[in-house]
């Protein structure tokens, strides 16, 4: 029996005055995790707010655990842990009273596990919300997320602006509930190491629309930068590169075929004619946000 994804965009779209959202298909199955890539503006916050019914869509459909947004908001809520980009809490306000206060909106709520991540990351209960920092914020709305036995957690932005120790501790928080309780994560970030180290599945959003989503392996294996020394490559192998550069003494270029165009690199490899390195996310990122290159 197939397994009905915890998401399912299709045909997605949002109309604004000067920017249109339009994703054409994008799926996670559960347990897996999708990092949603883009750059400032390219439609993340949107995408996210449209999941959680925070901002309507001109049109498409979406499915969130097999539910309709407009029409099944409260059960979705209920079944979702969610972290926006800034936690809104009353700031005059105690986190016990927080714990206290949103356990009301829950039927699954756990107090236990509340309080076992509030002591895990080291949140006083006494504290009031505006004597927090940023970071302690964050992992506050985490716990909260995190304590109604939710199947699916959709983060927006969730480490920005935090320190290289929190964004950790939070990842590798996610990473765990994954995997020992098969639970999905949607997660969408600007900052791409978080990405890399957290989703299987990756997807990039540029101007609206998502440009490449694969499996975070399959994009490793095929995503490489090529370095080479003049002719020691074919013009037509040379041609399918892009991000092409002179240097002093080579020529690079990135492909997303390697696995494709292997036997080309084999023998200049071995004379030493040609260099192949691993490409990280950013630099995926800045070619597809360049418009140079856009595949699925």
């Amino acid at each position: 029996m197939e397994t009905q994804p915890v998401l399912s965009l299709q045909h997605l779209e949002k109309k604004y005055r000067e920017f249109r959202l339009n994703i054409e298909s994008l799926c996670l199955e559960r347990g897996s995790i999708l990092g949603l890539i883009g750059p400032n503006g390219a439609g993340k916050t949107t995408t996210v707010k449209i999941l959680m019914n925070m901002i309507r869509r001109s049109g498409g459909e979406v499915r969130v655990l097999g539910l309709n947004p407009r029409k099944d908001e409260k059960e979705i809520k209920q079944r979702v842990g969610y972290v926006g980009e800034e936690p809104a809490f009353y700031g005059d306000k105690t986190v016990d009273w927080t714990g206290k206060y949103v356990s009301g909106f829950f039927r699954k709520w756990d107090t236990n596990r509340f309080q076992e991540l509030l002591d895990r990351f080291a949140i006083s209960r006494s504290k009031k919300i505006q004597e927090l920092s940023k970071g302690m914020k964050v992992k506050l709305a985490l716990a909260l997320a995190l304590s109604h036995d939710a199947e699916f957690y959709i983060l927006d932005e969730p480490t920005a602006g935090l320190d290289p120790i929190i964004r950790r501790e939070v990842l590798e928080l996610l990473l765990a509930e994954s995997r020992e309780h098969e639970r999905s994560v949607l997660i969408s970030s600007h900052i791409t190491d978080d990405i890399s180290r957290l989703a299987d599945r990756i997807a990039f959003l540029v101007e609206g629309r998502v440009v490449l989503s694969r499996l975070k392996d399959d994009i490793n294996a095929d995503w490489k930068k090529i370095h080479y020394k003049r002719g020691a490559l074919d013009k037509d192998t040379t041609a399918s590169l892009f991000s092409r550069k002179e240097h002093a003494f080579s020529l690079s270029g990135i492909t997303n075929k390697f696995q494709e165009l292997k036997q080309k690199f084999e023998k200049p490899v071995l004379d030493g004619d040609v260099k192949v390195e691993n490409v990280d996310l950013d630099d995926i990122l800045i070619a597809l946000v360049e418009g140079e290159k856009s595949c699925g």
